[in-house]
């Protein structure tokens, strides 16, 4: 498994779907910044994140329903960016990129007013309390999403663990933010929100174990 995952991660330099992050340093800003979807995507679409996507299932289905719009996961983990850029390569998906930076950096990346949105599904939950700032709902990172989204654009997250999801919706009431949508039982509760019905591989672990998904939608 081991020699399999540094294969993918040498392979990731050969496919022309990934950017990787070009240095370490928090000072370092990419020469992409600001210029996303008019250097990598040759259009003025909007631009959405995915973070944390793993294998980039959601950044994949999203693409498929909406091609007038530009999709980019992040992850830091090579091997299973290396799966999404992949399976996007094999569906001809012009509108996919994945990037592979800390999402600590992401405002090294993206302008302000860059993003129209933003996608957080089945993170790391960070449950313990000396983790609070790794959340990726946690006021550290909150403040960087405000740097690069458009005024108004939404946050969502989707998750499997009730503890996040309740750190999540306490932050939002302490920051006084707007919630658009919230949803206790995405799989079992009546509603129409387009797009809760993609399941990532994680997910259909988790409706597997009997655990239920939560959802919700905020402005930042």
């Amino acid at each position: 498994m081991a020699k399999r995952k540094l294969q993918r991660y040498s392979e990731l330099a050969d496919l022309e779907n990934v950017i990787e992050l070009e240095d370490y340093s928090p000072t370092t800003i990419s020469p992409l910044k600001g210029r996303w979807c008019e250097r990598i995507f040759g259009n003025e679409n909007p631009l959405v994140l995915e973070l944390a996507c793993g294998k980039g299932d959601y950044t994949l289905s999203l693409a498929k329903r909406y091609p007038n719009k530009n999709f980019i996961g992040i992850d830091i983990k090579g091997d299973r960016i290396w799966r999404g850029a992949v399976a996007a390569h094999h569906d001809q998906l012009d509108n996919v990129r994945f990037l592979r930076i800390y999402i600590d950096y992401v405002t090294n990346y993206f302008a302000a007013d860059e993003v129209d949105e933003i996608w957080i599904t089945f993170p790391d939950p960070y449950l313990g309390t000396k983790k609070i700032n790794k959340r990726l709902t946690s006021p550290f990172f909150l403040k960087k999403y405000r740097e690069v989204l458009k005024r108004g654009a939404f946050v969502h997250l989707k998750t499997d663990s009730p503890e996040l999801f309740e750190y999540t919706t306490e932050v939002i009431e302490q920051e006084q933010l707007e919630v658009d949508f919230l949803v206790e039982d995405v799989h079992n509760h009546y509603h129409e929100q387009p797009d809760l019905d993609i399941l990532t591989y994680y997910e259909r672990m988790h409706l597997a174990d009997n655990r239920v998904i939560r959802y919700v939608r905020f402005r930042p």
